[in-house]
């Protein structure tokens, strides 16, 4: 019964594509709509319905579900002419997968209130590759009631939930606080394979070692291609990096806390960008320092 949902699914980028496939393998009623509609004819053969328009996406959805780029196209999927948010039936949800800004997740959370509509923000951790196998880490905030009705989505599309809190844009606050700790190893393993080339020592040793003391895939998948240089293609863009270190601090605005080691990545970002990285992976940061050590 849970699987007979009818869910809407709008945008479908590398991650969306995948996120929104195993959905629909998990059984569930999917209606997609893609503004290049090629990206949606592999899930048509599949069983999806391709929807003309966000509004046709989401007329019968139970949820509709987002994963756009950055805050401009989400509100313009949402609240733009023959958006989401005016085609959705009451007492559905409208369920953002994007990286969003505390404040416009506030704004959704308000309009969808507005018009008798539920609202989640669900961020998820995770590379391409985790998408695919269904190993995302799903991070939803908002009204517990609604958290409950999306639980089967959760699971068909990643292997742990945590809740960050009753209010939609805490999931916000915690998806960029993640990706900055994120950007931090980049940054780090940045500058200290640019000081070990400059020392004659081989960076797999480094990373061997880093892999033994922390563990983490973090460390040993970015490790691994910030030593072999292997920038291309991006899993996630230094243009999308730039925006999300943008995102968080904002968000550290808004709470009043400093925070001077995200102004740090976002420099070194912006140089990036500035020197024609900005559509490589944003592990290419290591070049940028290497540049800046003269390697």
């Amino acid at each position: 019964m849970l699987a007979s949902m009818n869910i809407a699914f709008l945008g479908l980028g590398r991650m969306g594509f995948l996120m929104a496939r195993n959905l629909l393998r998990a059984g569930f009623s999917l209606s997609v709509f893609n503004r290049n509609r090629d990206k949606a004819e592999p899930l048509a053969r599949e069983g999806a319905r391709i929807a003309s328009s966000p509004a046709e996406a989401c007329r019968d959805a139970d949820v509709a579900a987002t994963m756009l780029s950055d805050d401009d196209a989400t509100e313009q999927i949402v609240l733009g002419a023959d958006g989401l948010a005016d085609a959705l039936p009451r007492g559905a949800i409208h369920m953002a997968h994007s990286t969003i800004s505390t404040a416009l997740a506030r704004r959704l959370a308000a309009e969808h209130q507005r018009r008798g509509q539920g609202y989640l923000s669900v961020p998820v951790f995770g590379r391409p590759e985790a998408a695919e196998a269904k190993r995302l880490i799903v991070v939803p905030a908002g009204p517990p009631a609604l958290i409950d009705r999306c639980r089967p989505l959760f699971d068909a599309i990643g292997r742990a939930t945590f809740v960050a809190g009753p209010e939609a844009w805490q999931a916000n606050a915690v998806k960029v606080c993640g990706n900055f700790m994120i950007a931090s190893v980049l940054e780090s393993f940045a500058e200290a394979y640019a000081v070990l080339r400059k020392a004659g020592v081989e960076p797999h040793l480094f990373l061997d070692i880093m892999n033994s003391l922390f563990g983490s895939p973090v460390y040993a998948n970015y490790g691994a291609m910030a030593a072999e240089g292997r920038f291309e293609p991006a899993g996630f863009a230094l243009t999308l990096g730039l925006k999300d270190i943008r995102l968080a601090l904002d968000t550290a605005r808004e709470v009043a806390a400093p925070w001077p080691m995200a102004d740090v990545i976002h420099a070194r970002m912006v140089q990036g960008v500035a020197q024609g990285q900005g559509e490589m992976d944003w592990c290419s940061i290591a070049k940028v320092a290497a540049r800046n050590a003269g390697l």
